[in-house]
């Protein structure tokens, strides 16, 4: 029986090609080429599924000119670059990689707000120009994270493994805004409490971001939001580009409306704006939060999970939009 065919839209592990090679006839992308959407295109002619990243877009267009495609299996929790209606009108099943990469991205996003709150990057970049040539008693004096407020924006897996590791390790006062309030076990369990977005900006010394991104999380933190920040806050967005207004902050960081921010998602990455390039006060990260070898080989294996029990006919264990399942 012939092979369904797949698309490799980016490089991956050779084991886990080599998986997909016994389930599918692959055609692989290991000089990790980024395709425009024209080659996308081109290339997913005749195939059946695609292996994404969340640069790969996957929208209507895309979909009425691969009529064959039954599956786009992504290899991240997020899914903003899949238009998951388009696809689910279209009949083309849609999958992500969540859980496997809770810890460590809540231990990156942790990481991410201690160097922003202790000017890290700043400090390093003074020292390697060589301009360490005494020492005095506020040089880089930062902002303390154990017994500090911390806030959370969204409130997922991800945002109560960073609550957990603020409250239970570091002794700080743990609050939150979610769009549904956590049951009280949860929140007794994170230390946490619930508070509206508007005290939540108001009383946080460290805010980080772990928010799903869509139409209506977009900007959710602009110029206003900014402004009600203490100017001694940082903020930490974790989350995806687009939920920050990216000029707005740089701005704000310039003008130390609030004293200094970490990122790791960007609008339009990997561009970034260039305002943010030309303050000291922040701490920039190309999209590595989940970048540790056990955590991405684990999201490389459930995204081909997800595409080996589609080719065996299963349903596979982590869909978006399982209605297109109850439709096959």
């Amino acid at each position: 029986m012939r092979l369904p065919k797949l698309l490799m839209a980016r490089a991956v592990f050779p084991e886990v090609l080599d998986r997909l090679s016994k389930h599918f006839e692959v055609q692989a992308n290991q000089a990790d080429t980024v395709w425009s959407k024209a080659e996308l295109i081109e290339r997913l002619q005749g195939k059946q599924a695609a292996f994404t990243t969340g640069g790969d877009r996957i929208d209507a267009e895309v979909l009425a000119a691969c009529p064959e495609l039954k599956i786009c299996a992504n290899m991240a929790v997020g899914y903003n670059n899949f238009d998951i209606s388009a696809m689910t009108a279209a009949g083309v099943l849609a999958t992500n990689a969540p859980d496997v990469l809770t810890e460590t991205t809540a231990d990156f996003g942790f990481a991410l707000m201690m160097a922003t709150a202790r000017r890290i990057t700043e400090s390093e970049h003074f020292l390697r120009a060589g301009q360490w040539t005494k020492w005095s008693f506020d040089m880089f004096a930062g902002a303390d994270i154990h017994g500090a407020t911390l806030g959370i924006l969204g409130m997922g897996r991800i945002g109560q493994g960073i609550a957990k590791r603020g409250a239970h390790g570091f002794g700080m006062k743990v609050i939150y805004h979610n769009r549904s309030r956590l049951d009280a076990g949860l929140e007794a369990d994170c230390k946490a409490h619930y508070v509206s977005k508007e005290e939540l900006l108001k009383t946080a010394d460290h805010l980080v971001l772990v928010l799903p991104y869509s139409a209506a999380s977009h900007h959710t933190i602009g110029a206003a939001e900014l402004a009600l920040m203490k100017p001694t806050a940082t903020l930490v967005n974790i989350a995806r580009g687009g939920i920050v207004d990216d000029a707005a902050l740089a701005v704000a960081l310039k003008n130390r409306t609030i004293a200094a921010a970490g990122l790791d998602v960007f609008e339009g990455e990997p561009m970034l704006h260039p305002g943010l390039l030309e303050v000291p006060n922040v701490v920039l990260t190309p999209h590595i939060a989940s970048a540790s070898i056990p955590t991405r080989l684990a999201m490389a294996n459930l995204a081909a999970d997800n595409l080996i029990a589609f080719a065996g006919g299963k349903p596979p264990p982590t869909p978006l939009n399982p209605a297109v399942l109850a439709r096959s």
